[in-house]
C-alpha cells in the first residue's frame, strides 16, 4: 500500500517561483544558517562569537532572530539548556570553533542529563585543513565532532552550503524527539563565508515522530495496577519534559496510589495533594514505604544515585517503569520496561486502569511525612528551614527558580514546594558548578514577563559573575541569591565527616555587593530575617539584582551510611 504525499506538500505561487529564482545578493552560508533556523520556529539564540563563526553572527543581523550573548560558552550552553527546559522548545546554541566549543561541554553534559533540547551549532576550520592533517589552523582539532560525540544525542557535520538546512533540520528533530536531549552540528568557516546563490529557506518541518508505548505493555502494567494492594509512584523529570503532570494528577487519584517525585520531577505532583510524599528521597522513611509498595510504578526516571537513595533503595515488589531513554529502562532494577514519552504512556495507562480504592492511603502518607519531619526536627536545622520557607514565600508561585550546586540547593532538592510544574530547575543532572544564574538569564530571556529567581553558593558564583554584564546589558528580570560561606560548603562538610579536616575547600571571595554594583546591577546584604522582604523588593524591581546572604549552612544527616 503506497501514500502518495505529493498533494500534502505546500505549493509555491508565482510570487514565491519568482523569489526562488532570484535570491538577494549578499547571502552566505551564515544565512542559510539563521534562516532555517527562522523557518524551523526559532526566535532566540545563544552564543559566543569567534573568528571562524563570524559568517554566522554577520547573518544574525540580516535575521529576526533575538540573540543573547554570554560571556563564557559554558553559561551561554546553561542559558540554551534552560530556555529549552521552560519552553520546550528548541535552544539554538551558536558556537566557535575548538577552544570556544569545548568550553561548552561541561553545560551540554547537564544538558543531555536533564533531556534539554540544545541545539549547539559551531564553526570549524577552512574545509582544506580537515581530516586530521594536522595544518595548524588556528583552533584546529584532529577530529572536534568525536569531543561531542560521547556527550551529546547526535553529531550532523556540513561540508558544503547545501548541506545546511537539512543537516539543522535532522538536529532538530532528534534535540526534540523523546527524550529531548543537546545536538551537535559543526560548519567550516569557508561555508558560512562563502556567498550563496540558493533561494531563501522557507518553512522547514521537522516534528519528531512520537514514542507511544507498545499496547501489550499497557495491558500488563494497567492490570498490575488494579490489582495492587499497595501501588506507589515515582514520579521523574520525563513527567515534567512531557508536560504529563495533569495526567500523572488524574492516574495517582484513580488508583489512590501515593506519590513522590524525583529531584529532576519537581513540581510534577502537587506538594501539599494528600497522596504527596512530597520530594524526600534522601529519607530512609520514603525509601522503606517505597519498598513496601506490591507495585511500583517509575515514570520518566532512571531511578539513578540521587533518586534511589545512594543505590540503598531495594523494591521487594513488581516495578513498572516508562521512560523515553530506552537505555535507562532497568538499568538499576529489573522492571516490566515501557519504553515510551511520560505523556503517551500516562494518557494510555489512565484510559486503561480500573479505579480502586484505599481510604487509607492518606494516613500512610501522612505517617512518612510526619517521621520525615520528626527526623529533621531533632537536629537542630531550624536556620536551613527557615532560609528555604523565606525564599518560597518571597518568590511569585509561576515565577522559575534555578539552583546551583550547593547547599540550600540540597535542602531545596526535598524540601522546596515548587508549586507549579517545570518552575524549579537545577545541576543535579550532571552536578557541575556554575549553573544557576546563566540558566536563570535564559529562563529570563524565555520569558521576560515574569522575575526569575537564582541560588548560588559563593563558590559556584565565582563560575558566572562576567554573566552580570549580560545580565545588565540586556536587562534581564533575574534576583541573583548568593549564600557566602567562605567556601566549598558541601565539599567543607563532605572532608570533615570523612577525613576530620577539610582540604582546598576555603576561599577568597569578593566583596559580591560591591562587585554586583560595579556592573550596574543593584545588589543588597541580608540576613536570615530579612531575606523573605530583601527577595521580595528585588523581585517586584524590574532588571538584575543581587542578594547576598553571608550564613553557614548544615546538611540534614544521609540515611544511606
Amino acid at each position: 500500500m503506497s501514500h502518495d504525499h505529493h498533494d500534502e506538500r505546500p505549493q509555491l505561487t508565482p510570487e514565491q517561483i519568482a523569489a526562488a529564482l532570484t535570491p538577494p545578493a549578499g547571502r552566505n552560508g551564515g544565512d542559510l544558517v539563521v534562516e532555517t533556523l527562522q523557518g524551523l520556529g526559532a526566535t532566540t539564540v545563544f552564543g559566543l562569537p569567534g573568528q571562524h563563526a563570524l559568517g554566522m553572527f554577520d547573518a544574525l543581523r540580516r535575521s529576526s532572530l533575538a540573540y543573547v550573548g554570554l560571556r563564557v560558552e559554558n553559561n551561554a550552553g546553561f542559558a540554551a539548556d534552560a530556555y529549552g527546559r521552560i519552553t520546550g522548545e528548541v535552544a539554538p546554541l551558536l558556537l566557535s570553533t575548538g577552544p570556544g566549543a569545548l568550553t561548552s561541554l561541561a553545560a551540554l553534559q547537564e544538558a543531555a542529563a536533564a533531556s534539554a533540547p540544545v541545539l549547539a551549532i559551531s564553526s570549524q576550520i577552512p574545509t582544506a585543513g580537515l581530516g586530521g592533517g594536522r595544518h595548524g589552523y588556528l583552533h584546529e582539532l584532529r577530529d572536534q565532532k568525536a569531543s561531542f560525540r560521547d556527550i551529546v544525542k547526535s553529531v550532523h557535520t556540513v561540508r558544503t552550503a547545501s548541506q545546511i538546512p537539512s543537516a539543522i533540520a535532522d538536529a532538530w528533530e532528534s534535540a526534540l524527539t523523546a527524550p529531548h536531549g543537546p545536538v551537535w552540528i559543526e560548519i567550516p568557516q569557508d561555508v558560512l563565508l562563502a556567498e550563496t546563490t540558493l533561494p531563501v529557506v522557507t518553512a522547514m518541518d521537522a516534528t519528531p515522530p512520537v514514542l507511544h508505548p507498545r499496547p501489550e505493555l499497557t495491558a500488563v502494567a494497567a492490570h498490575l495496577l488494579s490489582k495492587a494492594e499497595r501501588p506507589a509512584i515515582i514520579a521523574g523529570g520525563g513527567v515534567v519534559r512531557s508536560d504529563a503532570s495533569g495526567k500523572l494528577l488524574a492516574l495517582a487519584e484513580k488508583l489512590d496510589a501515593p506519590v513522590v517525585t524525583t529531584f529532576g520531577g519537581k513540581g510534577a505532583f502537587p506538594w501539599e495533594h494528600p497522596l504527596s510524599l512530597q520530594s524526600w528521597l534522601e529519607d530512609r522513611h520514603t525509601t522503606d514505604f517505597l519498598e513496601s509498595a506490591d507495585v511500583l510504578l517509575v515514570i520518566g526516571s532512571g531511578l539513578g544515585e540521587l533518586s534511589s537513595n545512594y543505590h540503598t533503595f531495594a523494591p521487594r515488589g513488581r516495578v513498572v517503569q516508562i521512560e523515553a531513554d530506552a537505555g535507562k529502562l532497568e538499568s538499576n532494577h529489573p522492571a516490566l520496561g515501557i519504553h515510551a514519552d511520560a505523556r503517551e504512556a500516562l494518557a494510555d495507562l489512565l484510559d486503561a486502569v480500573d479505579r480502586r480504592e484505599d481510604p487509607s492511603a492518606p494516613d500512610r502518607v501522612r505517617t512518612v511525612l510526619e517521621a520525615v519531619r520528626d527526623r529533621i526536627a531533632g537536629q537542630e536545622l531550624t536556620l536551613e528551614q527557615q532560609l528555604i520557607a523565606s525564599v518560597r514565600r518571597a518568590l511569585p508561585d509561576t515565577s522559575p527558580s534555578f539552583w546551583d550546586m550547593t547547599i540550600l540547593a540540597y535542602w531545596a532538592w526535598s524540601a522546596f514546594d515548587a508549586r507549579h510544574p517545570n518552575t524549579m530547575h537545577s545541576a543535579q543532572g550532571a552536578g557541575g558548578l556554575g549553573y544557576g544564574f546563566p540558566a536563570a538569564l535564559g529562563a529570563a530571556a524565555a520569558d521576560r514577563t515574569k522575575p526569575v529567581l537564582a541560588v548560588s553558593g559563593d563558590g559556584g558564583a565565582m563560575y558566572s559573575i562576567a554573566e552580570l554584564a549580560t545580565a545588565r546589558q540586556y536587562d534581564l528580570p533575574v534576583t541573583w541569591l548568593i549564600v557566602d560561606d567562605g567556601g566549598y560548603g558541601i565539599l567543607r562538610e563532605y572532608m570533615t565527616g570523612a577525613f576530620g579536616e577539610a582540604t582546598a575547600t576555603e576561599l577568597s571571595r569578593p566583596d559580591f555587593v560591591a562587585l554586583a554594583e560595579s556592573f550596574g546591577v543593584p545588589a543588597v546584604r541580608t540576613t536570615p530575617e530579612s531575606l523573605a522582604d530583601d527577595l521580595a523588593k528585588s523581585f517586584a524591581e524590574p532588571g538584575p539584582s543581587v542578594v547576598v546572604l553571608p550564613a553557614l549552612l548544615r546538611m540534614f544527616e544521609p540515611t544511606h551510611l
